[in-house]
């Protein structure tokens, strides 16, 4: 398990590109019958990826939770959200089978003890992108799809930020202790998100850029809004984002996201704005 500790920002604004990736950018999330996992002392959200083929993949197998969790089991104290952003899979918790088509979400409550991941066509992988949360108390399990999301239609085409927010693990649809994801998908011709750009103190925030194929990417605009940096990305590649640093991308081409958020609250709408003249 790869650890990151927490950025000052003071300190972040003297960090080189090198070290800028070094410290935020998840380069590699998935590989073939592996586990990927980055834990970040940044409100100890841990970023994992997870891609079976032709073997079922157990979660807490090889992984020795009480060196690095202080548990017996990887969510004895933690809570787990994830999408398939793959092809069909299968997440079976506890016993009870979830089957995962493409950009499907599933919650998994704090407790659960055995969680196994499978692809259905090992010709054709399942790509299960996970974060995992500090929890207090078992809420339920809960598969969601595109039709059970809440989605919210945001801006518009002449800023080329036309997109749709989808809410899945968000207390409209059901409740957690602290986890939030979504995905935001970018229509054609369009290439920014979250531009006017904001910061939320009270929550940290990472981003899983996809969609893309390999001659595009996104520029991802972090920092304090006066200090802004960027770090290029590309396909299924993720990025961790501080409380005090801004989160946008400008693509070279649309594409999409998925966005986990834990923290003080689960305010959606809990925000700082910084107006784009403010920027620097």
């Amino acid at each position: 398990m790869n650890i990151r500790y927490g950025a000052n920002p003071n300190d972040a604004k003297h960090y080189t590109t090198s070290e800028l990736r070094s410290e935020f950018l998840i380069e590699k999330l998935f590989a073939p019958s592996e586990k990927t996992f980055v834990y970040s002392h940044i409100d100890r959200i841990i970023v994992a990826g997870i891609m079976p083929i032709d073997k079922t993949i157990d979660l807490n197998e090889g992984i020795s939770t009480q060196k690095v969790l202080g548990t017996d089991s990887f969510l004895e104290r933690r809570e787990m959200g994830l999408f398939n952003i793959g092809s069909q899979g299968k997440v079976v918790v506890d016993g009870v089978e979830y089957i995962m088509n493409h950009k499907d979400g599933l919650y998994v409550g704090m407790g659960a003890k055995s969680i196994k991941f499978s692809s259905s066509d090992i010709s054709k992988p399942a790509k299960f992108y996970i974060n995992f949360a500090p929890a207090h108390k078992t809420y339920p399990n809960v598969k969601i799809d595109m039709t059970k999301a809440n989605n919210v239609q945001m801006g518009d085409q002449s800023s080329c930020n036309k997109r749709v927010i989808y809410q899945f693990i968000h207390p409209s649809v059901l409740e957690t202790c602290q986890l939030l994801m979504g995905m935001t998908v970018l229509q054609e011709g369009n290439i920014w998100n979250t531009m006017p750009a904001h910061t939320h103190e009270r929550r940290m925030e990472v981003y899983m850029y996809f969609d893309m194929d390999d001659e595009n990417a996104v520029f991802h605009y972090m920092g304090e809004p006066n200090e802004t940096r960027h770090i290029v990305v590309r396909n299924e590649q993720a990025v961790i984002s501080p409380s005090w640093s801004i989160h946008s991308g400008c693509g070279t081409k649309n594409y999409t996201f998925i966005w986990g958020m834990v923290g003080e609250n689960q305010t959606f709408t809990d925000m700082d704005p910084v107006a784009i003249k403010d920027l620097k």
